[in-house]
């Protein structure tokens, strides 16, 4: 069975939730290889919507394994949270599994966040996801595996608090952390998620030698990507097909199949350039009409047209194999349909996405399409939709050079269109 990493295209938030609950319903080994809390991927199934932050996609299928990865830093109260309102519903169906190897968000990780966003305005999630991975890196920090083992633990953490509270002090000015109120937490984490640690390495392999279905589920987008988005408006971990290998434990040649989401539209969260954003009433009404507002912060998301530069370089980037485009419907409304197919810069066209200091200068080149301007809501054969609609999506997929196979016609499951060899 393939091994499917599914990434998403642009700036986050593209429907990657909706792609990975799609595929998940095959799926015997669900992994989530990167990020933390700040993923917000949006499930909309026979129970309701769901909004899962922590847990794999794959959690509402009995008999799905659900591995947070190495690659992921996890905020336990955030995780048992949401384990408790699925619990509490009966719909923690799946086995939930959380690797040993990935890094603790501590309560000081989300302070010192929130210090530094209100600082450098840089428009982060604040969920404690850069203070996390930058004490992973400086080898101070806490693995889920060391709650299990008091005396490493405890050693572990007097080196992290004696850094940690010299820098609350002197950079943010605030209170030391209380240590034997955060060793209370930390015991009472063992405690709870006990039963859920475990080696990662061997799930993963015994799935490989069984030929199991195994979907890697990445969260927010290539442009922010640490080492290939739009620096420094990133993510800390990467985004990338090529990063699930590490951050899920998987060899790279085992993954042969790469989905990569995009809307038919831009959005995106924060600062840092949008070269198609739409500041008037047209953004708005992307907002409006797409439910444009973050998963895990609520803050209205930037909008403007389809991006096609960084979609084809995000396409080529991961390898991709095949496409999903989703939230097609959002366009039903508009007369005239816009694609950004190359960037203008000091009068040169450019075909590819520039470092950061271009991008903030680039001027998008569009193409213009037709609009439909009749409802293509809940549709789920291609040759349903209107000519305009078809047109456009044929477009999409020659920008990008990949066969688009999903088609997103709605928040429900069955409101997708399958064409599995691409569109004609």
């Amino acid at each position: 069975m393939p091994v499917t990493a599914v990434v998403g295209l642009h700036w986050g938030d593209e429907g990657k939730g909706k792609v990975i609950d799609l595929l998940a319903q095959q799926a015997q080994l669900v992994i989530r290889f990167n990020g933390g809390a700040n993923a917000g991927h949006t499930i909309v199934n026979e129970w309701g919507v769901f909004r899962l932050h922590l847990i794999p996609s794959g959690i509402f299928n009995p008999g799905c394994r659900n591995l947070i990865g190495p690659g992921c830093v996890v905020n336990p109260e955030v995780l048992l949270r949401e384990m408790e309102d699925l619990r509490g519903r009966s719909l923690l169906r799946g086995e939930l599994l959380l690797s040993d190897r990935a890094h603790l968000t501590l309560p000081f990780h989300v302070q010192m966040d929130v210090a530094e966003d209100e600082a450098r305005a840089h428009g982060t999630t604040r969920q404690g996801i850069w203070p996390t991975y930058a004490d992973k890196v400086a080898r101070i920090g806490l693995r889920a595996g060391d709650l299990l083992y008091p005396e490493f633990c405890e050693r572990q953490l007097g080196v992290l608090l004696a850094r940690r509270n010299a820098l609350l002090q002197a950079l943010y000015g605030q209170a030391p952390v209380d240590a034997e109120v955060l060793r209370g937490r930390l015991r009472g984490w063992a405690e709870r998620l006990r039963p859920h640690i475990v080696d990662g390495f061997e799930v993963v392999q015994e799935a490989l030698e069984r030929d199991a279905s195994i979907l890697l589920e990445g969260h927010l987008g290539a442009m922010r990507d640490l080492d290939w988005g739009e620096y420094p408006y990133v993510t800390s971990s990467t985004t990338l097909a090529g990063g699930a290998c590490a951050g899920a434990g998987i060899p790279p040649h085992r993954i042969t199949r790469v989905v990569g989401v995009v809307k038919a539209y831009t959005t995106a969260v924060g600062s840092g350039p949008l070269p198609t954003e739409e500041r008037g009433e047209v953004g708005e009404r992307l907002r409006e009409l797409g439910g444009e507002y973050g998963a895990t912060t609520g803050r209205p998301r930037r909008c403007g047209w389809f991006d096609g530069v960084a979609a084809r370089f995000a396409t080529r980037l991961n390898g991709c194999t095949e496409l999903s485009l989703m939230k097609l419907d959002v366009l039903d409304a508009f007369d005239r349909i816009r694609i950004c197919v190359a960037y203008e810069f000091d009068g040169k066209l450019l075909e590819t996405v520039p470092p950061t200091p271009v991008l903030e200068r680039v001027r998008p080149v569009y193409e213009e399409l037709a609009g439909w301007r009749t409802s293509t809501s809940g549709v789920a054969r291609f040759s349903d939709l209107p000519p305009q609609a078809r047109a456009f999506v044929r477009r999409i997929q020659e920008v990008c050079g990949v066969p688009v196979t999903l088609i997103g016609t709605g928040a429900r499951r069955e409101h997708t269109i399958h064409t599995p060899g691409g569109v004609l």
